[in-house]
């Protein structure tokens, strides 16, 4: 895939002072409903935005400013040559289901993430792991191929969590972790309920429960904030309702950057986008800013890279290519498509796919590439173009 990248900015609408806020719940509006309840066998971002931290942990975690802390592993050493990490695990952590946490967990969990066989969408943080041995119940070994100084990084991931023997098969449907939060019920195509684990190793949660609420509709996800029947909702899908918040004092919006970088992939496996020409033909007919000012009331920022703008890495890629219609017709004509190229785009169900999707056909439309729109649902679109790879 060749990515068209823009970094659409995050805001989250959240109810003050009102009556539906109560210091022992809260209730959370998600536009997508997660697939399955099981990080390490799904791509979905939904899945992490329920059970990352709250009922799964890792032997790292991601802190709030973006730095790795400790998780499951209090500490960890590296060999000078930088092929062992070695992990001192936390003593006294139990699963959900009472059972103990200890080594052979993390080896079970890491083996399973990294096999041959296995299904977990994000393998690659483990292609430099040759092997994971248990020292005793609190230390266990991670030996690479190559020095590797982003291990603790990936072993952060919500693809990395640590699940028990006893319990990894449920996890799709009743995950058990060591989270600060348990599993307690999940309504498909309503909501799933966690609550807070008095056994916890850590700092006790300081709500009773949390629900998160599937709304997948714009209007819908208006209304029920402005009923009260939603606290507070991360990404919120209406932008264009934001102005109505910002002058209700019951409401606060606040508005950053994410780590979702927003792209308009191409499968080299189509013909005519194996042509690198033509490629650079579709990259240089998309005008960023318009996608965003249409689908997002002008809330992102162009990218051209793979990092967000707040990444002390960032470097602003965009001019390698810009937007000129005129080159773009050039380049379809010198790959041979100078009478036109007809293609396949796939959209997932957020509002802001459906919306851009809009924009960006016409955009190819009007250097004279015919785009069909094809709208799917979520369950579909990870199915058939995330995994099977069936788009343009």
């Amino acid at each position: 895939m060749r990515p068209i990248r823009c970094a659409f900015l995050g805001f989250v609408t959240m109810m003050a002072g009102c009556g539906s806020l109560s210091a022992a719940s809260v209730t959370i509006g998600m536009q997508l409903e997660p697939p399955n309840l099981d990080p390490t066998s799904g791509a979905a971002a939904a899945i992490d935005e329920v059970v990352y931290a709250n009922v799964f942990e890792g032997l790292t975690r991601y802190a709030p400013d973006g730095s790795i802390k400790p998780g499951l592993a209090h500490s960890w050493t590296v060999s000078e040559d930088g092929l062992v990490y070695t992990f001192m695990l936390r003593d006294g952590v139990r699963f959900h289901d009472g059972t103990t946490f200890e080594a052979a967990d993390v080896k079970f969990s890491l083996d399973r993430a990294r096999a041959p066989n296995s299904t977990n969408a994000q393998k690659r943080l483990f292609e430099d792991i040759t092997s994971v041995d248990v020292v005793d119940d609190l230390t266990i070994r991670l030996t690479l191929r190559s020095p590797n100084g982003a291990l603790p990084v990936n072993l952060a991931w919500g693809d990395a969590v640590i699940m028990g023997p006893e319990s990894f098969d449920r996890a799709a449907s009743y995950p058990i972790g060591t989270g600060p939060f348990r599993f307690t019920s999940w309504a498909p195509g309503d909501k799933v309920t966690i609550e807070r684990y008095e056994e916890y190793w850590g700092a006790p949660a300081a709500l009773d429960s949390a629900t998160f609420k599937f709304i997948s509709d714009p209007t819908a996800a208006f209304a029920a904030l402005l009923a009260g029947d939603i606290d507070a909702f991360p990404n919120f899908p209406a932008p264009e309702a934001l102005a109505q918040f910002r002058n209700n004092t019951n409401f606060a919006v606040l508005v950053g950057s994410t780590e979702g970088e927003t792209i308009l992939a191409m499968n080299h496996g189509t013909k005519a986008l194996a042509d690198r020409k033509v490629r650079q033909a579709i990259a240089h007919a998309i005008d960023r800013q318009a996608i965003i000012d249409g689908a997002m009331h002008g809330l992102g920022t162009p990218i051209g890279t793979h990092f967000a703008p707040h990444h002390p890495d960032y470097l602003d890629l965009t001019q390698l290519s810009a937007h000129d219609p005129d080159a773009a017709r050039m380049l379809l004509g010198e790959a041979g498509y100078g009478d036109g190229l007809s293609l396949r785009l796939a959209l997932p169900p957020p509002s802001y796919a459906r919306r851009s999707g809009e924009i960006i056909a016409a955009q190819l439309r009007n250097v004279g590439v015919d785009v069909e729109i094809v709208n799917l649902e979520w369950a579909i679109w990870l199915d058939q173009v995330f995994r099977g790879k069936d788009y343009d």
